[in-house]
């Protein structure tokens, strides 16, 4: 049986009508993705974003070495929007980020279990959980990324630490290191080029864009042709140097990193929370247990 809960997710994910969204869940039994796959088809939806559902408080944040050879971007969760604007909080968020530049751990536990830079003979584990008691709310260090470079890292922060961009370019200057981050931040590409693309993914898309054309009535042969020229808008939304610039829709990213002699090497999006299903409480009922 679908449920009213499974119907809402599908409508936030794809913008599709209610009645649509009940169809094919009860025609795919229940299954999310091909669910969406299938509204693709039939032109009702459009691709859906990995992220999901954002629900998870905290925040997300970056460093960057002095010299701009190595920067660090993490996600640390919380539970409520409350303490992601306390100062203790922020502080321990940023000097996370530090000690990530700084001691170069090779994944969250490795991270944890370091001796902290910022309060000496406390591993960054005992640290956390030291905050987790002065200030009332469990949290945990999620994710993060660490680029090294003979180039250019540069950084953004965007919405009071809701989104955060770390990118590394091959050379070029800070005023055009910005820009491409806010690029990476208003336009969530996943991809610096076409080629970083997995072919599994091209293969699947093309497959849902040629049954899309021959659901218009196209003949194969023609859908086929379809196919290449959509194609182009599938790479445009997912490839970071085939989309317009935000601060000039006129050219590509492509042509502003040919004008300035500029390769993007690589970069990480992290938005707070993304992925991430956050129970979802009803205030009165939770009073009401306490109660009883």
């Amino acid at each position: 049986m679908i449920t009213a809960a499974q119907v809402k997710e599908l409508r936030e994910k794809t913008g599709a009508g209610m009645m649509d969204c009940k169809k094919v869940l009860t025609e795919t039994d229940g299954d999310m993705e091909k669910a969406i796959e299938l509204l693709r088809e039939r032109g009702i939806a459009k691709a859906a974003k990995k992220s999901g559902r954002v629900a998870a408080e905290g925040l997300v944040e970056c460093y960057v070495s002095d010299d701009g050879k190595v920067g660090a971007i993490v996600e640390v969760n919380a539970e409520t929007d409350f303490v992601a604007k306390n100062q203790e909080f922020r502080d321990f968020v940023m000097d996370v980020a530090r000690q990530i530049v700084e001691k170069k751990p090779a994944n969250v536990e490795e991270l944890l279990a370091q001796e902290s830079i910022a309060e000496a003979g406390k591993t960054v584990q005992e640290v956390l959980t030291n905050k987790i008691a002065t200030i009332g709310e469990n949290m945990n260090i999620r994710r993060f990324e660490r680029f090294e470079t003979t180039g250019l890292i540069e950084k953004y922060i965007h919405g009071d630490g809701k989104i955060a961009v770390l990118v590394e370019l091959s050379n070029g200057n800070s005023e055009l290191a910005k820009d491409i981050c806010m690029q990476i931040a208003a336009a969530r590409p996943e991809y610096v080029k076409d080629t970083d693309v997995p072919e599994e993914r091209v293969q699947k898309e093309m497959e849902i864009l040629k049954v899309q054309a021959m659901n218009e009535g196209k003949p194969e042969a023609i859908a086929e042709k379809m196919v290449q020229g959509r194609l182009k808008k599938f790479y445009a939304d997912i490839c970071l140097v085939d989309q317009e610039f935000v601060k000039n829709p006129d050219k590509k990213i492509a042509d502003i990193l040919k004008e300035n002699n500029v390769e993007v090497i690589r970069f990480a999006r992290f938005e707070r929370g993304e992925g991430i299903e956050k129970k979802e409480e009803n205030f009165a009922e939770e009073v009401a247990k306490q109660l009883q």
